[in-house]
């Protein structure tokens, strides 16, 4: 048995959500059926499309044929699931959208990805996803990149991860509501609004800054233009080569780690010389460093530290990493050097399935593991409209409409109780957008409260939006007593997410097989960095580390970073700079890679537990959610051909495909289709009907040129007359921002498409924060808000039969933290 066997899956749609969405039902068992276009969906062109399409059925229909609508609207009529990334407007011209679909089968969860919503200015513009990283400034972040000005292309498809998740998450919801209600209904996100769920904290940040601008004024980026750090984070995250090549990333972030570190390089005596004593303690202690101490000892350590990993081969850092556990770096990836990562393979997060095309394709294994309904892995993708006959002769058969169903419309997880064992953002993160959704969390916390309370300045600032809608039970689970109260939460919950690091549950006595003896139908997910074995299951991991291992970075940098030691400190520190920043920054990182991946797997888990599967163990992981991320090229296989990357100077995929200067700034523009093609020389004239681009094949071989054309067309104008211009003939061309993702997300531009919240917290008072990522037609959703420690402590208590002289004893001993409720 699967865990979704009998769900049927119908993919409306050409781009990359799409197929991936379809993906995750494949693996589980879901028949998942794909409706292409005349020439085959896009994605065929990926290497990837070996990975994406695996398991799943093809038919060919020209949706704007009547004949082959009605047999779409056939195949959709007797589905479970619909997921479609075609733009309402034109599902409604073609008799295929929700409301049309829902009429002959009112029992189906109709999940639709657009680009902006249905809300605001944008609301009609293509969902390319270059435009909706130009508008929300991650290309501009990512100019550090390139050493040429403005902004570089970010080549990783962050914004459609991001809609692929929170429409999963939507989805499994929606099924979950349906086992009560026998209702489907529709299920939006979009690729622009989702973008915000990798922030950890800044969007907190930039509220807080709004709030007390005279405490903020003189923060200090962290490097200054002379290359000077300020930041602490530059050698905690120290990124550094080796002597035999290899580039390392260190995550040292937390002080004993940081130690740890410093003994490993033979710097721990700094902390007593009194040149540097008070430089190290600072270090280890807090993030900035006052702009006007010690700038010579700042560069200094620095070179000291750079020097040091210059000196040894990666193998013997892998000596020094072997002899203490706290100190660790991370390789930089290329390509698909992960798909032979020593824990990708101890996980067996990886396969070779034979395809009919290509022979042997070692690809990415299912992104959820469940111990007990494993994921089904054997059928290759299909040849374009493999399975036409049989789906024809299904579509002929009409749905039989369910007679009755309820049409009320609570929160779609209502009643669901999640228990969660963890720390920082990543996986814990993956729970929290499901309290908007209606679940229940019961946060376990350490007295000393969630490293993330502390991680930034301002108190709680880095824990505002991990923790929000969570109850915090603050309770030393050390101890016999504090054990015994996890015991009694499992007994409640449905749920578990525990992403400590391995062995450290079991070590307490709160792990899998401990907690489902008390309560044999839990769902227990472990949710680690790396994973649950050795050899890399006892490290840290952080998000920069990631985006090294996966190969998120050297994707993003392309040919940026070439092979080889640089010979000297200035050209290692300013590729240093550079892989930092294809990296990602708080905007697009592998910690809401890794958290929306949990969303998605403990909603999936809630839908199976609905449906009568027993509890059982799963496993999600940072490196291979990180993989998946990257799925259009993470394949292997003889006769294997690049997916599209950025040209060398990381303008772009191609000349349609790009970023353009213009009189004032830049511009993305994105017409990669015919139509765009005709569309686009209609707007800009003369100089595009050259022959030498009157066919795709003719533009494709004079690409150059064709690029060099439109550069010279767009610098006639400023940036905003082009958007203006080119958006009113529904071409896809947006103004490059330069304001921080954060700032307009927490700004004027999301309020107007419908995106913000305005909640009521028991640290800010009132105060906005992105709303919930989806919308249902039925159902409703909930913008909920932090905790403070201990915050529910006392009524969880008394809830699972503590009463109140117990409660105070305990926290007199300090096994429990009680806050204010």
């Amino acid at each position: 048995m699967t865990a979704l066997q009998g769900l049927r899956l119908v993919e409306l749609g050409e781009n990359l959500p799409v197929a991936a969405a379809g993906n995750v039902f494949a693996d589980l068992g879901a028949e998942a059926v794909c409706i292409e276009p005349p020439a085959g969906s896009p994605v065929r062109a990926v290497p990837g499309y070996t990975f994406y399409g695996r398991g799943k059925k093809s038919i060919v229909l020209d949706l704007h044929d009547p004949a082959d609508a009605k047999a779409a609207l056939g195949l959709m009529a007797g589905a479970d699931v619909v997921v479609t990334s075609i733009r309402l407007r034109t599902l409604a011209a073609m008799g295929l959208d929700y409301a049309t679909v829902s009429a002959v089968n009112p029992r189906v969860v109709y999940g639709s990805i657009t680009g902006w919503g249905q809300v605001g200015p944008m609301k009609d513009v293509k969902g390319y996803e270059g435009l909706v990283l130009a508008k929300l400034g991650v290309h501009n972040s990512a100019g550090r990149m390139v050493q040429r000005p403005g902004p570089a292309y970010v080549t990783v498809p962050f914004a459609s991860w991001s809609a692929t998740q929170t429409l999963l998450q939507g989805v499994f919801a929606a099924l979950y509501e349906r086992e009560s209600s026998g209702a489907g209904q529709l299920v939006e996100t979009s690729l622009a609004h989702s973008l915000g769920a990798f922030d950890p904290w800044t969007q907190a940040l930039a509220v807080i800054a709004a709030r007390f601008p005279d405490a903020f004024g003189a923060i200090a980026p962290p490097i200054m233009p002379d290359g000077t750090p300020l930041s602490a984070y530059t050698y905690k995250l120290l990124v550094a080569i080796t002597k035999d090549g290899h580039w390392l990333q260190f995550s040292q972030t937390q002080p004993r780690l940081f130690e740890a570190l410093l003994r490993a390089m033979g710097f721990d005596g700094l902390k007593d010389d009194p040149e540097w004593s008070e430089f190290i303690r600072h270090c280890i202690a807090n993030t900035t460093i006052n702009p006007e101490a010690s700038p010579g000892l700042r560069v200094r350590f620095w070179q000291m530290m750079i020097d040091q990993v210059k000196s040894r081969t990666l193998a013997q850092w892998q000596t020094v990493f072997d002899a203490d556990r706290n100190v660790f770096a991370e390789v930089y990836r290329r390509g698909t050097e992960l798909l032979h990562h020593p824990q990708i393979e101890a996980e067996h997060q990886v396969v070779t399935l034979q395809d009919r095309r290509h022979g042997a394709v070692r690809q990415p294994a299912s992104l959820i593991h469940f111990s007990d309904t494993p994921a089904q892995l054997g059928a290759d993708a299909p040849d374009l409209d493999e399975h036409r006959d049989e789906l024809l002769a299904r579509a002929a058969v009409p749905a039989s409409p369910a007679s009755s169903f309820a049409l009320a419309g609570g929160l779609p997880l209502a009643g669901l109780t999640i228990l969660e064992l963890g720390t920082f953002d990543a996986a814990p993160y993956g729970v929290t957008v499901l309290t908007d959704l209606g679940a229940r969390v019961i946060k376990v916390e350490d007295p000393g409260g969630d490293p993330m309370r502390t991680q930034q300045a301002f108190p709680e600032a880095g824990a505002m939006k991990v923790l929000q809608g969570k109850e915090s039970v603050a309770v030393d689970i050390r101890t016999v007593e504090g054990r015994a109260i996890v015991e009694r939460l499992a007994a409640i919950s449905d749920l578990v997410m525990c992403s400590f690091r391995m062995g450290v549950a079991n070590r307490l006595g709160v792990g899998a097989d401990e907690l489902r003896r008390i309560n044999p139908n839990l769902m227990y997910l472990e949710a680690p960095g790396f994973g649950i074995n050795l050899p890399y299951g006892n490290r840290p991991a952080f998000a920069p580390t990631m985006s090294a291992g996966s190969g998120i970075s050297m994707r993003n940098a392309g040919e940026l970073v070439p092979p080889g030691v640089p010979d000297t400190f200035d050209e290692i520190r300013a590729r240093s700079g550079q892989l930092q920043s294809a990296g990602g920054g708080a905007a697009v990182q592998p910690d809401g890679v890794a958290g929306l991946a949990v969303g998605t797997a403990l909603a999936a888990a809630a839908y199976v537990q609905r449906t009568g599967k027993s509890g059982q163990r799963m496993l999600t992981t940072m490196l291979h959610s990180c993989g998946h991320l990257l799925g259009e090229d993470m394949v292997e296989f003889d006769g294997r051909w690049k997916a599209p990357t950025a040209d060398p100077n990381v303008y772009g995929l191609n000349a349609l495909y790009r970023l353009y200067e213009t009189a004032d700034g830049w511009v993305f523009l994105a017409a990669p289709t015919e139509s765009d093609w005709t569309a686009l020389v209609d707007a800009l004239g003369e100089d595009l009907k050259d022959s030498r681009f009157l066919t795709p094949a003719a533009r494709k071989e004079n690409d150059d040129a064709l690029a060099k054309v439109l550069e010279s067309i767009f610098r006639t104008r400023p940036a905003q007359s082009w958007e203006s211009e080119l958006l009113g003939r529904d071409l896809g061309c947006v103004v490059v921002e330069t304001e921080s993702t954060e700032q307009i997300l927490m700004g004027p531009f999301s309020q107007e498409h419908g995106w913000l919240a305005i909640v009521d917290s028991p640290i800010l008072g009132e105060y906005p924060r992105l709303g919930p990522f989806n919308t249902f037609s039925r159902s409703a959703t909930r913008a909920t808000v932090g905790s403070t420690l201990g915050q529910h402590t006392a009524a969880v208590l008394r809830e699972i039969g503590y009463p109140d002289q117990h409660i105070d004893d305990l926290a007199t001993r300090k096994i429990v933290v009680v806050g204010s409720p």
